[in-house]
């Protein structure tokens, strides 16, 4: 790694607290985790947190690193005082909104959600929609 980038990083120098990473375990636990297989070795992505990502030779390899990456995002969401997603099971999706897009604008959507490690529009727009409404709160 650069030296640059490496010195622009914070390092976490101590273990989190105990009781906070239980509870950032149980949070984890209940996140989807999206598998891809590539190149001989799976990679592996949290649906509700999809940049956080890990891989692994093997499937269990691949969600074991992956679970273990997604605790510690949460962890450190929880340690900053910052409230992590809820597990997609949690909220169930009754309520559909229509927009209206020129061709180019979808295009410019649809390239910013695969940039930001989205599947799709939908989720893409509904995760920035809500996180800056929740910023402006």
């Amino acid at each position: 790694m650069p030296a640059k980038l490496r010195n622009s990083r914070k390092v976490r120098d101590r273990p989190f607290d105990q009781n906070l990473l239980d509870r950032a375990k149980r949070i984890a636990a209940r996140y989807q985790i999206i598998l891809h297989f590539e190149d001989g070795e799976y990679f592996g992505r949290g649906l509700e947190m999809p940049l956080v990502m890990n891989d692994g030779k093997t499937p269990d390899t691949c969600v074991l690193a992956t679970r273990e990456a997604l605790t510690t995002a949460v962890a450190t969401l929880l340690e900053l005082g910052q409230a992590p997603p809820s597990p997609a099971s949690d909220n169930k999706r009754t309520e559909q909104i229509n927009v209206r897009l020129t061709q180019e604008e979808k295009l410019l959507l649809e390239q910013a959600a695969r940039t930001h490690g989205f599947r799709g529009i939908g989720d893409y727009v509904r995760s920035r929609s809500l996180a800056q409404f929740v910023s402006e709160i």
